[in-house]
C-alpha cells in the first residue's frame, strides 16, 4: 500500500496520482502564471483525486471546485482580493471546473460570521492549511518557476492514501468536521472517519 511507503516514495506517488487529474494539472499550470504570493492549490481537489484513483473512480469524481489560496497581508481590502479573483476567472474561464481564489490573510475578517467561532489572523498560507477541519485535508501543492512541485503536507500523506479522515480540532467546530465527513462518505463510502475527540472514539468505516 502506498500509505505504508517511506515519505519520499509517497511524494513521488502523490505526483503520479494527481497527474491523472488533467483538470488539476491545468489549474496548477495556469495558477502559476498569476504571480499570486505564496500560493497553493489545496483542499478537496487534492485528497479527493487521491481517493478517486485509489478506489478506481474517475480522477475528477465528486470534486466540486479547485481552491487556490494565496497570502497577501499588504492589502486586506476586498477590492484587492477581488482583482485576483477576476484575473483568475479570465485565466481559468475555459476549464470544466470552478476555481476559487482566496487571500488567506483576510480570513479572520469573515470567518466568525460564517462558522460561529473567531479565527486569529493567519501568518501564512501554510498556517491556513494547518487549520482545516480534518488533518487529511491539510495538503497544498504549487508549481514552482522551475517546474518543480512544492508539496506542503504537515501531517504526512499516509491518511490520504489509506482513506482515513482524521479530525483536526484547532479551529473549525465539531459540526463542520462532521458535516464534511458525512458529505465525503456519501461520495466515497470506503472512507474510515475518525470520531471527534471526546466522543465515542469509534471509527466509522465502510459499511457502517
Amino acid at each position: 500500500m502506498i500509505g505504508r511507503l517511506p515519505l519520499d516514495e509517497q511524494l513521488g506517488a502523490l505526483r503520479e496520482v494527481l497527474s491523472r487529474n488533467d483538470v488539476l494539472v491545468e489549474v496548477l499550470a495556469r495558477a502559476a502564471t498569476l504571480d499570486l504570493p505564496r500560493w497553493y492549490l489545496t483542499a478537496g481537489c487534492l485528497f479527493q483525486t487521491v481517493w478517486n484513483v485509489v478506489t478506481g473512480r474517475p480522477p475528477t469524481h465528486g470534486i466540486k471546485d479547485y481552491d487556490v489560496f494565496y497570502f497577501d497581508d499588504g492589502d486586506l481590502s476586498w477590492e484587492a482580493e477581488d482583482r485576483a479573483i477576476q484575473a483568475g476567472r479570465e485565466v481559468f474561464a475555459d476549464l470544466p471546473a470552478e476555481v476559487e481564489i482566496r487571500n488567506e490573510a483576510r480570513v479572520h475578517l469573515w470567518y466568525e460570521e460564517k462558522f460561529g467561532v473567531p479565527c486569529p489572523p493567519y501568518a501564512s498560507t501554510e498556517a491556513a492549511i494547518d487549520s482545516f477541519a480534518a488533518t487529511t485535508c491539510c495538503l497544498g501543492v504549487r508549481l514552482e518557476r522551475d517546474g518543480r512541485w512544492r508539496v506542503y503536507a504537515p501531517h504526512g500523506l499516509s491518511d490520504v492514501f489509506n482513506l482515513v479522515v482524521r479530525p483536526n480540532p484547532v479551529l473549525a467546530p465539531r459540526a463542520v468536521y462532521e458535516a464534511k465527513a458525512a458529505r465525503w462518505r456519501e461520495q466515497w463510502p470506503e472512507l474510515s472517519v475518525l470520531e471527534w475527540p471526546g466522543s465515542s472514539g469509534v471509527v466509522a468505516g465502510p459499511g457502517d
